[in-house]
């Protein structure tokens, strides 16, 4: 019998929790944080601060999910399931897991964060500002996610490149102007310098087909070579 996808994404999650191998990610989005989130800072500068950090965690966390697996116990999977399945599973565990520190940053921005304007003069709603915040931390996890699925097995065999390739692959998602993530980004930065909260419809609108395409090359990959 074929397992069912939220099976196979429970059973994925449970190999990140106990692999430990969240732990690295974890803390280094958690010191990003630390540095870059200030008390009383502008929140919808604190906002995108904490989107972009969460883009190269999700590159990483992708990477760790689509190599968790012992080989033995991939087979398996792949034999029950099928290769592309599986690895869909693979990289909903790594979505889910992004999510969660996704949540957690737009918390200790929110905690820590004065709902003003990057010159403090202009009040800035604090609701519209998480909801943009969070929108902009996606747009941010669904790319590095696509990333980290074109950076991983079985799409890039080798492992030695996979991270530096991943790596440079997040930086210039961030800082090339035609990228959703640095878009969003930037109208987070222009919303904190006037006031107003801008939020990232048209960049989510492109990081989902996006990643989405991203996700559905490495899962076709699996299913061919698995």
């Amino acid at each position: 019998m074929t397992a069912s996808l939220p099976a196979l994404v429970r059973y994925q999650a449970a190999l990140l929790v106990g692999s430990y191998r969240w732990l690295p990610p974890l803390l280094a989005y958690a010191a990003f944080l630390a540095i870059g989130v200030q008390t009383g800072g502008p929140i919808l500068d604190a906002y995108g601060y904490a989107a972009g950090g969460l883009l190269p965690v999700s590159v990483w966390l992708a990477r760790i999910c689509a190599t968790n697996e012992p080989p033995a116990a991939r087979s398996c999977v792949a034999a029950a399931a099928g290769p592309g399945r599986a690895h869909l599973a693979a990289l909903l565990a790594a979505v889910g897991a992004a999510l969660v520190l996704a949540l957690a940053g737009a918390a200790v921005v929110a905690l820590l964060s004065d709902p003003h304007s990057t010159g403090h003069r202009v009040a800035v709603p604090v609701l519209p500002a998480t909801g943009a915040g969070l929108l902009t931390a996606l747009v941010c996890l669904l790319l590095g996610i696509g990333i980290g699925a074109l950076c991983s097995p079985p799409v890039l065999r080798r492992p030695g490149w996979g991270v530096p390739v991943g790596l440079i692959a997040a930086l210039l998602v961030l800082v090339l102007g035609a990228s959703p993530a640095n878009a969003a980004l930037r109208g987070m930065i222009t919303g904190s310098e006037r006031g107003t909260v801008t939020v990232p419809w048209l960049s989510l609108a492109v990081a989902v087909p996006l990643a989405s395409a991203a996700t559905a090359l490495a899962c076709a990959l699996g299913g061919r070579r698995g």
